[in-house]
């Protein structure tokens, strides 16, 4: 059964090229370890909903733009075992202590997929 994992964040507009760097460079890295597909999404038509929105839920300010993300595995088995990979990457690592976005308000979580067409 495939399995997704997906994130929520919010990044200031002025970070928008900085933010694109890292995620080429983690897609790179995320597919060289067997990931199946990694996807980007920055935010285009969301607005701050009166009790819950994507930009509510990661505490976005009208200088931040809200990037959906996924990364999708061939099941979760394969998932942890490229998460492991990763982490223990050293081009991550380096990229991990300079986010051009606010990490204790990233949203992520990972997901059984239940329908796909």
């Amino acid at each position: 059964m495939s399995y997704v994992d997906g994130f929520i964040v919010a990044v200031p507009k002025d970070k928008i090229e900085a933010y694109k760097d890292l995620a080429r460079m983690a897609g790179a890295v995320w597919r060289e370890h067997g990931a199946l597909t990694y996807v980007e999404a920055i935010g285009d038509d969301v607005p701050y909903g009166e009790r819950t929105s994507f930009p509510r839920a990661v505490q976005a300010t009208e200088n931040e733009v809200v990037i959906f993300s996924w990364i999708t595995y061939e099941s979760k088995q394969s998932r942890d075992v490229i998460l492991a990979k990763v982490m223990a990457d050293p081009r991550l690592k380096d990229q991990m202590e300079n986010m051009p976005f606010d990490g204790k308000r990233m949203i992520y979580g990972g997901f059984n997929i239940a329908v796909e067409v």
